[in-house]
């Protein structure tokens, strides 16, 4: 069965791309970062400021929104756009990962894997056909494969063995997801760990299978970046051109500028808001640690060039002082700040694309990260 297209290739420069991807709930730009809502809310973030930041489409956990408030409950409600409010475009993962991160009491079988609710100690089964149930009763524009993540470093049998159990996962999903609505999606997900033959094998067998766009998974869980960027090497040029690549939670400014420069159109993670609620925040100057002294008489905003109001009118010592007083408004804004600066990263990389000048674009970026943010302090 062929899957249609919902995506289209605007331009390209060299093997970085630009395209919009529709789903039911509207047009996704690409190359997208997805900020995470993993319970259906997002950490310290109005959905207005996600929205206004330039967000175009945000994750939900399938994992931990099955347990908590559960599935049914979310589709008598109206699916996750109405539950949350957010309106627009949502992908959720398969719960796969959570699983075998967060389950310590779990047995993994051909048919499914079971484990004990984090919550109440309820015992649950996870098959990808129950996965992609959930997730169409959820209402997510883009669906999941249910696969096994290996954490890094593993031996290359049971790297081996997990790849081979997500193929044959990835084609019951598929299976499971054939009487989906138009226009919903449905991703496959590349396994394979460190192994370039291996995540070779995954990804020319997941474009046997066909789906709607492809993801990479069980990266950024350990191993050097540089491992990392080899395993895209290795699999994007693998991929079908005319589909979108989604490299899972992916990660650092530098991860996602090298992730785009070698072929890739989406990202998710938590660390814009997970970092802001630690006092770091992210800027075209790199990564500043609030919580540094040295900021508690620096009266200068974090970028005064900066078109986001709380990076341009805010100073620095205030936000120092919430950060250090524990205050929740410093983890809101410097959360703020952070999606801020993803979008923004992203809506340069669109626009650089889209006229030829990634190079350049890429060039300054690195250059501004690596000066720093040395100006004196002025009064």
């Amino acid at each position: 069965m062929t899957l249609p297209n919902h995506f289209e290739l605007i331009a390209t420069d060299g093997a970085a791309r630009t395209g919009k991807l529709t789903t039911p709930h509207g047009v996704v730009r690409t190359p997208a970062f997805m900020p995470v809502g993993t319970a259906g809310a997002m950490k310290g973030l109005y959905w207005r400021e996600v929205r206004d930041a330039g967000a175009d489409i945000v994750l939900g956990n399938t994992y931990h929104l099955m347990l908590r408030p559960g599935a049914e409950r979310i589709a008598a409600l109206g699916g996750l756009q109405r539950f949350t409010g957010w309106g627009g475009p949502m992908l959720t993962d398969s719960g796969g990962f959570q699983v075998m991160s967060l389950s310590e009491l779990r047995k993994l079988t051909e048919q499914a894997v079971t484990f004990r609710s984090h919550i109440d100690g309820v015992k649950v089964e996870l098959s990808p056909e129950r996965s992609i149930e959930v997730q169409r009763l959820l209402g997510s524009d883009i669906a999941m494969q249910l696969d096994e993540c290996v954490r890094l470093p593993a031996e290359r049998a049971d790297i081996e063995r997990a790849m081979q159990l997500s193929l044959r996962w990835a084609e019951r999903s598929k299976r499971a997801f054939e009487t989906a609505p138009d226009g919903y999606m449905l991703f496959g997900i590349v396994q394979g760990g460190d192994v370039g033959e291996l995540r070779q094998a995954s990804a020319r067998g997941l474009s046997e299978i066909g789906f709607h766009g492809y993801a990479i998974g069980g990266l950024a869980v350990g191993e050097p970046q540089a491992v990392m960027l080899h395993m895209i090497e290795e699999t994007a040029p693998l991929l079908p051109s005319d589909r979108p690549r989604y490299l899972m939670g992916v990660g650092t400014p530098d991860d996602l500028l090298e992730a785009v420069k070698r072929g890739i159109d989406m990202f998710d993670c938590v660390l814009p808001t997970r970092n802001g609620r630690h006092g770091m925040v992210f800027t075209r100057y790199g990564a500043i640690n609030l919580r540094n002294a040295r900021h508690a008489d620096d009266p200068r905003p974090l970028d005064e060039e900066s078109i986001w109001p709380s990076t341009r009118d805010i100073s620095r010592a205030y936000l120092h002082h919430l950060v250090r007083s524990g205050e929740t408004l410093g983890a809101m804004l410097l959360s703020e700040i952070n999606i801020a600066y993803y979008q923004r990263l992203m809506s340069d990389i669109r626009e650089a694309i889209a006229q030829g000048r990634f190079g350049e674009l890429y060039d300054a970026t690195r250059q501004g990260w690596a000066r720093g943010d040395i100006a004196p302090i002025t009064s």
